[in-house]
């Protein structure tokens, strides 16, 4: 029968020449792949396992798998190669057992090296690099469970409801002389499967009815039903098999959105890196049972899972918990015309090995692949794609995370069964409202077609404070309004079938340079260390879930320059009252979001009150903002003086007053335009902005703008230099 040894102990890891010893799970990037912005060490790694013999009867083989290695590798026992795989988050194995000596050495080249063929190659994440997952050695019988497919289990389970059954179809896929397989589901029976050959595979088949079945709920009930895998040859037990399945159906409504079990289940999710502060992707199992925690503290009932295939233990705790998960594989930001045969296998792989998990309902194509347009070849590659994902799994949706220059009525836009769009209006480009117009717009023009928000969200550093917050600030101010105003958006537009917060937590983007704390993207909810919830979690605990709390905004905001300030609580109370120095000051009765005003005159003890629950912070007056508030010392300011326009420009001339339009429309103009938006792309999530394609759309919504606003919105400090030096080159150019 199988046995599996995890094989993390005790290797040697070898990094331009020098070598230390080190257990797994492992990344060489823990430090500098967090830093940022200069380059992350990408290269090629070697680590080295010392390993005695194992028992292996002579009618037994032995394999190695591997959970996660990114990106590519090579691997070879007593220096012979035994396996290469290309695609940084999925599961691999190789059979070792010709190769196996009484000592052996098991060496494994590693690189996360840029190529022109292996996803992904440019993205807003860092790509560590390492043997970053779990190693078995798993002993098996010469017949067994396939372990040769595209690292899956050999197992797969097919649940379909229809007249208030559920017909479950098991196959099975087996190396070697077996008989006969026999599942057995917990609660239900058992049943044998005739092994056939198919298409030059050896695959048993065979079917379950439930009745009455207990279905996988969601959140309310996610109910598993185990299965036992027993695989038979001459009469004995020579293999066996561990899994679960959900009994579920869900739709997708172009006008009510997302359905579940026949019931409207809106999906209020949210998108999440697996890395973390110190650790890179080099996660235990405890690291992700806390990742799952926080987020069903906060209500969400969905998980995208960008932009990779996450560890196995994760789409464990989904069907656990009974989270709702979107799956996709890491073809993003730029094709590859080289690149087509990676996106196949990691497609593959991602199915094969996630097909039995009840938590999933798509797998999707891409992300935000079209930064740099459409082509011939991009086009190829999604059909190709979507046809596969339909031949692997009738049963769940293909999907695809649309850039939000992507014009709606691109032929992209519509090839898979459902499809969401990443919008930054009110971060980097537009204003929060104009979410709502998108939206309404693509409903109008498109009503029949099916459409969620895959990603949205607004950086925030938790150290920046402001009274007077605005778009571009970094303040945690800011990010707490932004998603205020998305979560009232989502509560008016039923047809949206999920909404994916980008991020839940704080995670590493090597390329940005951003708000003092280079390294990060800092669009989390949650710092990077998991340690701080931001303000912006409590607007969503406040619409999301049911257990009473208040929570008082502002804590971090302690030294106030203004003479009365705001107090904000957020609940999912009805009523809240405010005390200031043990004194009611007010009560108010509302929705999610409670504001009263208080006038500052020394410290002062604040507590928000609702029932049983409370909150309570400190506060100061000062004289001076505190330049801890700030980015940069040089933007601290008094947020109060009037402000002062100093890009006036001679009359009849251009200035950074002037619409991006105005400007464009004249020739000379146009060319220092061309010149500041390089120069604000080379700034723009670590250089995302670089090659980018601006739809017909974006440019007449740009070109309303002024562009001391885009400058402002784009990162670009107005008392630079380089800013001061734009206006006066525009002051020489007559507007007329």
């Amino acid at each position: 029968m199988r046995n599996e040894y995890l094989l993390n102990d005790n290797w040697s890891f070898i990094k331009e020449g020098k070598e230390e010893k080190i257990n797994l799970p492992h990344t060489w990037n823990s430090v500098d792949g967090q830093t940022g912005p200069e380059q992350y060490y990408r290269g090629i790694c070697t680590y080295i396992k010392e390993f005695d013999r194992p028992l292996v009867e002579s009618n037994q083989r032995c394999y190695i798998e591997f959970r996660g290695v990114n990106s590519s590798c090579k691997v070879y026992l007593n220096g012979q190669e035994v396996v290469s795989h290309d695609g940084g988050y999925s599961t691999f194995r190789a059979d070792l057992t010709d190769y196996l000596a009484n000592k052996n050495e098991l060496k494994v080249y590693v690189s996360n090296e840029p190529n022109d063929k292996v996803y992904p190659q440019r993205a807003d994440f860092t790509f560590y690099g390492g043997i970053y997952r779990d190693v078995y050695l798993v002993i098996v019988d010469e017949s067994h469970f396939d372990l040769d497919y595209f690292g899956g289990n050999g197992l797969y389970i097919t649940p379909v409801l229809k007249d208030g059954k559920a017909e479950v179809e098991f196959k099975a896929y087996v190396t070697g002389a077996g008989d006969k397989v026999v599942v057995s589901v917990d609660g239900v029976g058992e049943q044998e499967l005739t092994i056939t050959e198919e298409a030059g595979k050896r695959v048993a088949k065979g079917c379950i009815t439930i009745e009455n079945p207990h279905r996988w709920d969601g959140l309310r009930d996610p109910y598993l039903y185990k299965v036992v895998a027993t695989l038979v040859a001459d009469g004995a037990e020579v293999d066996r098999i561990y899994d679960k399945f959900g009994v579920r159906e869900f739709h997708v409504d172009p006008e009510k959105g997302f359905f579940l079990n026949g019931r409207s289940y809106p999906l209020h999710g949210v998108s999440r890196h697996q890395d973390r502060a110190g650790v890179g992707n080099a996660l235990t199992k405890e690291m992700h049972a806390e990742d799952m925690d926080l987020i069903l503290s906060m209500g969400a009932n969905s998980i995208r899972l960008a932009h990779y295939q996450h560890d196995q233990y994760f789409y464990d705790l989904c069907d656990e918990k009974g989270i709702i998960a979107w799956a996709e594989i890491p073809y993003i930001t730029v094709h590859m015309d080289t690149g087509r045969e990676n996106t196949i296998s990691q497609m593959k792989e991602l199915i094969t090995q996630n097909y039995n998990h009840a938590s999933i309902i798509c797998w999707a194509l891409s992300n935000e692949i079209t930064l740099q347009g459409v082509t011939d070849d991009l086009m190829e590659n999604h059909r190709i794609l979507n046809d596969l994902v339909h031949e692997m799994d009738p049963n769940r949706y293909s999907a695809m995370a649309n850039l939000f220059l992507l014009e709606t009525d691109s032929p992209l836009v519509t090839l898979p069964d459902i499809r969401g769009y990443n919008l930054y209006y009110g971060w980097y480009v537009g204003d929060v409202e104009d979410n709502d117009k998108w939206f309404d717009d693509f409903h109008r023009d498109h009503p029949e077609v099916a459409i969620g928000l895959t990603e949205y969200g607004a950086d925030s550093v938790i150290t920046l404070q402001s009274p007077k917050p605005e778009k571009g600030d970094y303040t945690e101010s800011y990010q707490a309004i932004y998603h205020e105003h998305m979560l009232e958006m989502f509560s008016k537009r039923p047809y949206i079938w999920g909404t994916y917060l980008w991020n839940m937590f704080e995670f590493a983007a090597a390329g940005r340079d951003e708000a003092g704390d280079p390294g990060k993207n800092h669009k989390g909810v949650i710092t990077f260390d998991r340690k701080q919830k931001k303000d912006a979690y409590y607007i969503y605990k406040a619409w999301w879930t049911d257990e009473p709390f208040v929570h008082l905004c502002g804590r971090r905001y302690h030294d106030r320059v203004e003479e009365e300030t705001e107090i904000k609580v957020y609940s999912n109370q009805k009523t809240v009252t405010l005390f200031v120095d043990d004194v009611e000051i007010g009560t108010l009765t509302g929705e999610h979001v409670f504001k009263f005003n208080v006038k500052l005159t020394g410290v002062h003890r604040i507590k928000a009150v609702s029932g049983n629950q409370s909150d309570e912070m400190e506060i100061a007056k000062v004289s001076e903002p505190n330049p801890s508030y700030f980015a940069s010392a040089d933007e601290v300011r008094n947020w109060f003086d009037a402000p002062k326009d100093e890009f006036e420009a001679p009359e009849g001339y251009f200035s950074i007053n002037n619409t991006m339009g105005e400007i464009g429309s004249n020739p000379a103009g146009k060319a220092i335009l061309e010149k500041m938006m390089a120069a604000m792309a080379s700034k723009t999530a670590g250089g995302m902005g670089d090659g980018v394609e601006l739809s017909p759309s974006m440019q007449a919504m740009i070109a309303r703008q002024p562009l001391k606003k885009i400058l402002t919105q784009g990162g670009m400090d107005l008392n630079s230099d380089q800013v001061r030096d734009f206006n006066a080159a525009l002051n020489q150019i007559k507007s007329y």
